[in-house]
């Protein structure tokens, strides 16, 4: 009974019950088509083989559609509100998944031309979903709760990667490889998703800051009333007038965003190359290839595939410390130490990948090389939950203005798509060709992600909107990009304590914090 009073008497639970749930879709999705690929009923319908391209291409389409789905998404989330906006991208994907289930269902032509559509529409759906997701729910937490709300959704997204993935497993075990419903029957079961989201969206407020920024100031005392109670009510909503005031003095377009010497120029990059950095840390490839990593370190189909599950698993628990230390350490500590740890980690792949293939030549025990392996894969996958996976999606609702949130998560989607459509079309033919050479290639891009956060990322935990954008502003006026000489440095780190306000801040112990 406690948990269903605090989840459905709070609306500031409700809300990341929510957003937790929507962002699970997109882990689904990785965990159900790691196994889809490899079964053969599947690849029999599509008409095409294990090796061929075009697996990679069917995976990695899905990607364009967020990309499109993203900016049409933030249209809608700015014009119509971000509630409307979340249930047509539900909406979308419903759809998208009912065609990829329907793909070669009692007929074999345009088998594989229903799935491409499928899988694009889902895209739309999915990418929408990944940009008004975040801004919605960092718009509804205040800036000491935006990074562990937000670190909470994304340990959700690792458990929709588990479920996918465990009744991928279940299913191909009972029923078998050659069956088609080993692989249908863990598309349609994505659908509780979207249904069960669209059945309860009615309950959440809408965002109070997109009420403000369309004169509708009752309406937003009332969100916030909802979500903060009447004594904080009419503080926090002087304090949105007084932003919606400052910031709606200017106009931003896509415009000022995406070309140099625009307003928005700098805040674009830091979120573009956010979103590079992440895709170059590999993981997008490991979480839909998981089980062949495994197999390429010596292991058989079998024991790949539970292996890959028990990844997952160590991977939804080991996000845990990812909530409970980004609002106390900040996010470019833990991206930057992350992608130096997941780079070694990836050397020793490479040491151990070729030390499998070459055992019998060499007379070393399998085992001695596929443990080491293994292990350095669940550390790696591990540091990339703690260090990656929210930040990137984080760091952009917290740069922009509400003037211009929507299209800058836009940005962030439409950039994260582009990314990992690339990185998933290429990673089965490195695979084919690099063997174990590709976790070289991708430590040397988990070193470059470090020194590019390092050197150009602004911490932004602990800070408001306003703050945030304050960096900016210096760092125009400093004519440098390089965190380190923008205000003395100061926003290399997590803002120090106000000492003497008694006031619970980032800085403050967690259990001193309330809500922690």
């Amino acid at each position: 009974m406690s948990f269903v009073k605090k989840y459905f008497g709070d609306k500031k639970a409700e809300v990341v019950l929510f957003s937790s749930t929507a962002i699970a879709l997109y882990g689904y999705d990785q965990g159900m088509m790691s196994l889809v690929n490899t079964n053969y009923d599947y690849l029999n319908t599509m008409g095409i083989s294990e090796e061929s391209p075009l697996v990679g291409v069917i995976v990695s389409v899905y990607y364009l559609g967020c990309a499109v789905g993203a900016v049409l998404a933030s249209y809608l989330g700015d014009a119509k509100g971000r509630k409307p906006s979340i249930f047509v991208c539900l909406a979308v994907t419903t759809l998208g998944n009912l065609l990829m289930f329907i793909a070669g269902l009692g007929f074999s032509r345009g088998a594989m031309a229903v799935m491409f559509i499928g899988r694009i529409v889902m895209g739309l759906g999915v990418g929408g979903i990944d940009a008004v997701i975040p801004v919605y729910s960092s718009e509804l937490n205040e800036e000491g709760g935006r990074g562990k709300a937000l670190a909470q959704e994304f340990q959700a997204n690792i458990f929709g990667l588990n479920m996918a993935f465990a009744i991928n497993l279940g299913v191909t075990n009972a029923l078998g490889k050659t069956n088609q419903w080993a692989w249908r029957i863990p598309i349609i079961v994505m659908q509780i998703y979207p249904v069960l989201l669209m059945s309860f969206i009615y309950r959440l407020p809408e965002s109070p800051r997109w009420w403000i920024f369309h004169d509708c100031e009752n309406d937003a005392r009332v969100s916030l009333v909802e979500i903060y109670g009447d004594d904080e009510a009419t503080e926090k909503l002087d304090e949105l007038k007084e932003a919606a005031k400052e910031e709606s003095a200017v106009s931003i377009g896509y415009s000022d965003m995406i070309f140099p010497g625009g307003q928005q120029f700098h805040e674009t990059m830091v979120t573009v190359m956010g979103q590079v950095n992440q895709a170059l840390t590999g993981y997008g490839a490991v979480s839909v290839y998981g089980a062949q990593i495994f197999e390429l370190l010596g292991f058989d189909v079998s024991t790949a595939e539970y292996l890959t599950q028990g990844n997952y698993i160590s991977y939804f628990f080991l996000m845990t410390f990812a909530w409970i230390l980004i609002d106390r350490v900040g996010r470019r500590f833990l991206m930057v130490t992350g992608a130096f740890g997941i780079a070694v980690c990836f050397v020793i792949l490479t040491v151990m990948g070729g030390l499998a293939m070459n055992c019998n030549k060499l007379g070393i025990p399998n085992m001695a090389v596929s443990v080491p392996g293994s292990i350095a894969l669940f550390v790696a996958t591990g540091l990339f939950g703690i260090g990656w996976l929210a930040q990137a999606w984080l760091i952009p609702t917290e740069i922009f203005p509400s003037t211009s949130r929507a299209q800058g998560s836009a940005i962030s989607v439409i950039v994260w798509g582009l990314a990992n459509f690339t990185v998933t079309l290429v990673t089965p033919i490195l695979f084919n060709n690099l063997n174990y050479w590709i976790f070289l290639v991708f430590a040397v891009t988990n070193l470059f992600a470090g020194w590019w956060t390092w050197v150009y990322s602004p911490e932004t935990g602990g800070r408001s909107f306003e703050d945030n954008q304050q960096f900016f502003t210096e760092s125009k006026e400093s004519d440098t990009w390089r965190v380190s000489r923008v205000k003395g440095g100061e926003y290399r780190h997590m803002p120090r304590e106000k000492e003497g306000n008694g006031a619970a801040t980032e800085e403050s112990p967690l259990l001193r914090r309330d809500g922690a």
